[in-house]
């Protein structure tokens, strides 16, 4: 439109020569929106005199001010401001491009300090720290960069790829990756690591290429693509071993064994994690460590080894300890949580819980929140505290459903219905059971599927005939003893022995009864004590022979 230009021209007249620059500078940057640091960066000067132009521009109309200092263009003054860029110096402007990407990537890294990625750890940084730079240095400040940022260093990295920067593409998206995954924006993370990969690609950038998908392989297995995320994670370790970088090849095998953790896979998770737990120690890498640890306390969890798994996640907490990476302390207490609430160590349970949950609310990390939310209602209602128990569920539930992170809605729900069970609501309880076994199904979450089934089994106990609830329980050995995870195997025969007694077969509840018994003494459960109790109340009844000797 020849009028708003010639306006447009008529405002950027009154301008002086710096006023000038900096508004054709202006139209370089590819984000929504610009503070005065930025504006700094871009243009070479002081903050203060980035300020006073930012000011003048405004004040001529020819950008628009937003909260906290923020700036941008109208779209079509912003085409004005490009359309003059373009007529200066191409090397001056490669420089005030490159200057911004500077600032950008710089001060994500300081900010990234608080969301430590938990892979290896990242080489130098091209190019020279900004003259000026907001602070960062507390978790609420960094955060609230990151998060205002956050646009503006997506597009930062997407203009590094387009123009041949793949290096800066793939920093400044690894330097928003821990905060990226903290917050739950995994479909961004998809987005700007994908971008980078193939901007290492096209410039034949194998240490890129495999950073790049080392750290796109986290988020293709949050948003449940596992089977791409292990393809991705398996390149970067063929890479890595090409370049002979042994922490890559190490962050590659512990995020593969945690991969076939959540595939349920454990001797593979179990045989990776080891390794990568070797590799870590050979090189003194202590955050690789308590990663290794934490994961493989997981896999000893859940395979029933919960000696084994208190170890390694009493190690990993320390480990997370000295390396103040928070975000990684949070998961090690929940999960040290969870061991000690299987062992029947309750107070200890809720300690580790309540620890873990203000710290993982400073970070806004809702997905790790919510997972402990999940393990803190088991406490509760394995203590008798019903009301409590509901409503840490329910908040999961809506954490995990903010997120879209169907896993973690499914055990919410299920702890959710067992809290309802206990208080008699029975049809709410069936709902809950039957959309966190759809769910499970959905995802391919075996061990979820069995755990739901058990779940549903002793629900039918209370409700209906024996016959339901041993098909449920049925359903769930199966798949236990396909996976190799004992917990869920042994709550499976405690609940055929059940359903066999409502039906008056003391003998097959007997016999089921006291091969749930022998599991949970190997395993050192709780419900040792529970299923020895019945039998004993068998044996006194004449209702059961006394197991041979």
């Amino acid at each position: 439109n020849v009028s708003v230009a010639a306006a447009f021209g008529l405002s950027y007249a009154d301008l002086d020569d710096a006023q000038q620059r900096l508004f054709r500078r202006l139209g370089l940057h590819p984000g929504p929106d610009i503070d005065a640091y930025a504006a700094a960066a871009l243009d070479g000067t002081t903050l203060d005199a980035a300020r006073r132009g930012l000011e003048a521009l405004y004040d001529q109309h020819l950008i628009t001010g937003t909260a906290h200092g923020r700036y941008r263009f109208h779209d079509l003054i912003r085409e004005h401001a490009r359309t003059l860029a373009a007529t200066d110096d191409p090397a001056a402007r490669d420089a005030a491009a490159t200057r911004l990407l500077d600032y950008y990537l710089h001060t994500a890294r300081a900010a990234s300090g608080h969301f430590p990625s938990w892979t290896n750890a990242e080489g130098p940084a091209p190019g020279r720290p900004p003259g000026s730079a907001p602070p960062v240095s507390t978790l609420g400040q960094a955060a609230d960069w990151l998060e205002a940022e956050r646009a503006n260093l997506h597009a930062a990295a997407g203009y590094a790829a387009a123009t041949a920067r793949p290096r800066y593409a793939v920093l400044i998206a690894a330097a928003m990756d821990g905060f990226l995954y903290a917050r739950g924006y995994w479909d961004q993370g998809l987005v700007l690591h994908q971008a980078a990969l193939d901007a290492a690609r096209r410039a034949g950038d194998r240490p890129g290429q495999a950073y790049a998908l080392l750290l796109l392989s986290p988020m293709q297995g949050m948003t449940e693509d596992a089977p791409a995320a292990i393809a991705s994670a398996t390149r970067a370790l063929r890479l890595y071993r090409g370049l002979g970088d042994r922490a890559g090849q190490a962050a590659a095998l512990a995020w593969i064994g945690s991969l076939h953790m959540t595939t349920d896979d454990y001797s593979a998770a179990a045989a990776e994690l080891g390794q990568a737990l070797e590799l870590f120690d050979s090189l003194g890498h202590r955050r690789g460590q308590g990663h290794a640890l934490t994961d493989l306390g997981m896999v000893h969890r859940y395979t029933g080894d919960y000696r084994a798994a208190a170890a390694c996640l009493q190690q990993a907490l320390e480990l997370h300890s000295d390396t103040g990476h928070r975000s990684a302390q949070v998961h090690a207490l929940m999960e040290l949580g969870a061991v000690q609430q299987l062992t029947g160590d309750y107070p200890a349970a809720a300690a580790s819980l309540q620890q873990a949950l203000p710290l993982s609310r400073d970070l806004g990390d809702s997905f790790q929140q919510a997972g402990i939310l999940t393990e803190l209602a088991a406490v509760q209602r394995l203590t008798g505290d019903y009301p409590a128990a509901t409503a840490s569920s329910q908040q999961a539930l809506s954490l995990s459903g903010d997120l879209r992170d169907l896993r973690s809605q499914a055990y919410a729900l299920n702890e959710l219905g067992l809290a309802q069970q206990l208080t008699g609501d029975y049809p709410a309880a069936a709902a809950s059971h039957q959309q966190a076994l759809k769910l499970n199904h959905d995802v391919g979450n075996l061990l979820g599927q069995a755990e739901t089934l058990n779940c549903l089994g002793e629900l039918a106990s209370r409700t209906a005939d024996g016959h339901q609830a041993r098909d449920h329980h049925t359903q769930a050995l199966a798949i236990a003893r396909d996976l190799g995870t004992p917990p869920e195997q042994a709550r499976a025969l405690e609940g055929i022995g059940h359903s066999h007694l409502r039906d008056g077969h003391a003998s097959e509840a007997a016999t089921c009864l006291r091969q749930a018994l022998a599991i949970y003494q190997r395993i050192a459960a709780p419900a040792a004590r529970r299923v020895q109790e019945t039998l004993r109340q068998l044996r006194q009844d004449n209702l059961a022979p006394a197991p041979e000797r």
